[in-house]
């Protein structure tokens, strides 16, 4: 993925998840719902975090489309 892509995604992502909070907030708390959007935020990191490595390969002269997806154990576990 291309960084405008990694960016429609993320989008994409947040519009789903926003959609995903109305609907809670409407019709109150549902599990397929509460699973999903944990889901989203997992993907959303993902995205992040590709996004920041292709950047930072950007920056030093490499390649940025060697960055690669790293799993959710590893993004989770960033600190804000």
């Amino acid at each position: 993925m291309d960084d405008p892509e990694v960016i429609r995604h993320i989008g994409a992502l947040v519009d789903e998840e926003h959609e995903l909070e109305r609907k809670q907030a409407a019709s109150g708390p549902d599990d397929a719902a509460e699973d999903r959007l944990r889901e989203i935020e997992v993907a959303l990191d993902q995205c992040w975090d590709l996004l920041r490595q292709r950047r930072a390969r950007r920056e030093m002269g490499e390649n940025p489309d060697e960055a690669t997806v790293r799993p959710p154990e590893v993004v989770e576990r960033y600190q804000q």
